[in-house]
């Protein structure tokens, strides 16, 4: 097909699938988020504009030339891994049906050769994030795919086709394994989920009335070499990071107010001491939180100086606040980018007269190895993410132990009541269990790796592991916050009962209240686990309705 049919193809594509109802997320290859990335992976539909298709399409023609042109291009006239050194195509001249033909077989095995993910599927979310991430990354024009391959991850996502893809089998250094089997499904082969049920995607194909693609060029790399999966799962993870930061804040400050703790360290005068830029944000966001409490009254049973799980709380929320923002942006370079090699750049030309510096550039563009594929600015970023949130839930913990105990809260011993015998006794063994496995998931990993590909691929970051873990730290974190929460917002009606003219912070007591309305006071022992199940729902819902 030729590349003007293909293009209006993708436009038509886009017309069709754009009604005012679906047309939610514009994809551009420019400013993506990854809250935009989630709406899509949460079901939403997709567009694209002109000229972002545009220069997919002039993407395309710069690569064609540069094989026109006699270029050694990795996975279109040469092989890849360590068979880089295997003519598969040549390409000197004109594209003749025959070469075409060539072509498309040495895309569609090498599509059908990396499908050797393991592991359980994948879920219909995170593919879609994927597909989203890759779609973007196409709209760039590094990838230098045909037009059809954009249209066709763009049906995908808005008819409801989300491809089966296992989970595990991905190294780090591109996510070939995985990704491949979004390739297969595109051909036509292996199976897929089509507006909630499982068939062949043959199947859905023609149900969708969707033509199977017939890759050419290096259409088959593109789709299977990038880090779009654990790009589609790090917008996941940084979308439920951000949620549990904003109700953190508001657990720590309800555990305060429970706790009758010492508002000293969050003054404005003790920030600016040492002004850590995080610091100093996140004691004006406590000390708004906090407005309007009994904390800031005068009480002659207040002790000065609070556990450091309290008194350093600011430091940890503020050094989560600053890691996330710092991961995120790294990640929306990613979801940003091109990550392809070789990489296609439109409208440049050399910049020095060089051999090497001129190798690879042809008329509207450069054809050009790159090792862009290579995660590890964001992937490091996530390691020191999962340290701070093993500090932050290690802190949590810290902070329900003392709220248990008499001696730094002056209630009653476990929070209990006259009713009561053993209160919140026991949940601290849940709660230790899981401080403990995020200690444990924050190790890194993204250094773990051995040499494959004939000793070529020798360095790895284990991107969709270390992602993964993330993933596991922050879930296990909203189940350790609920449990704080069971206890924060115990020790304040306890002490809201004893001393019926204090009052909580505005912020604080609609929070309060509306956990209330999930969870009741515990005036007789029972069963903690829905409590703890409850909170833990309502922790990763509150800040986006109210």
């Amino acid at each position: 097909m030729r590349i003007d049919s293909l293009f209006h193809s993708v436009v038509g594509a886009c017309l069709l699938f754009s009604s005012p109802v679906m047309a939610d997320v514009l994809l551009n290859g420019r400013n993506a988020t990854p809250e935009m990335i989630v709406r899509v992976a949460k079901g939403e539909a997709v567009t694209v504009d002109g000229e972002s298709l545009d220069k997919v399409e002039r993407a395309y023609a710069v690569l064609l030339q540069g094989a026109k042109e006699g270029q050694e291009i990795y996975g279109l006239t040469v092989g890849v891994g360590w068979n880089k050194d295997r003519k598969m195509v040549d390409a000197t001249g004109e594209l003749t049906p025959e070469l075409m033909e060539a072509s498309r077989e040495f895309n569609e095995g090498l599509l059908r050769a990396h499908s050797v993910g393991v592991g359980p599927d994948a879920a219909v979310p995170v593919v879609r994030a994927a597909m989203a991430v890759r779609l973007n990354n196409i709209l760039t024009g590094g990838p230098g795919v045909q037009p059809h391959v954009a249209e066709m991850l763009l049906a995908f996502l808005n008819k409801g086709i989300t491809p089966t893809m296992p989970s595990r089998g991905s190294v780090g250094q591109a996510d070939m394994t995985l990704l491949s089997h979004i390739g297969l499904a595109m051909l036509g082969e292996g199976d897929v989920d089509y507006q909630g049920r499982r068939m062949s995607a043959a199947e859905a194909l023609k149900a969708a009335g969707i033509e199977p693609l017939k890759p050419f060029g290096k259409d088959g790399l593109a789709i299977l070499s990038s880090n779009a999966y654990a790009a589609g799962l790090a917008a996941l993870a940084i979308h439920d990071a951000e949620q549990l930061l904003s109700t953190s804040r508001l657990v720590y400050a309800l555990s305060l107010e429970g706790l009758n703790g010492n508002v000293s360290p969050l003054l404005e005068d003790v920030a600016a001491l040492r002004p850590f830029p995080s610091h100093l944000s996140s004691t004006t966001e406590l000390r708004a939180l906090l407005e309007g409490s009994y904390l800031w009254q005068a009480d002659d049973k207040r002790i000065l100086q609070d556990p450091l799980s309290f008194r350093t709380a600011p430091y940890l929320l503020g050094s989560f606040a600053d890691s996330l923002a710092r991961t995120k942006a790294l990640v929306q370079i990613q979801i940003n980018s091109s990550d392809d090699n070789p990489g296609i750049v439109v409208g440049v030309e050399p910049k020095s007269d060089l051999f090497q510096a001129r190798r690879g550039y042809v008329e509207g563009g450069a054809v050009l190895p790159t090792a862009n594929f290579e995660p590890l600015p964001w992937i490091i970023a996530f390691e020191e993410l999962g340290i701070v949130l093993a500090h932050h839930t290690t802190a949590s913990s810290e902070r329900v132990l003392k709220l248990n105990n008499p001696t730094h809260t002056k209630l009653a011993r476990y929070l209990g009541t006259e009713n009561t015998h053993h209160a919140f006794l026991v949940v601290e063994a849940p709660l230790m269990a899981l401080a403990t496995e995020n200690r444990a998931l924050a190790q890194p990993t993204s250094f773990d790796s051995r040499p494959i590909a004939g000793g070529v691929e020798d360095v790895g970051t284990n991107a969709p592991l270390v992602v993964e873990r993330i993933r596991a730290q922050i879930d296990n974190s909203f189940t350790i916050l609920s449990m704080e929460m069971l206890h924060a917002a115990q020790a304040a009606d306890l002490r809201l009962k004893g001393h019926p003219e204090r009052k909580l912070s505005t912020a604080t007591t609609s929070f309060h209240d509306a956990f209330r309305q999930r969870v009741p006071f515990l005036d007789r022992d029972r069963s903690m686990t829905p409590d703890i199940a409850a909170g833990t729902a309502f922790l990763k819902e509150y800040a986006l309705t109210n």
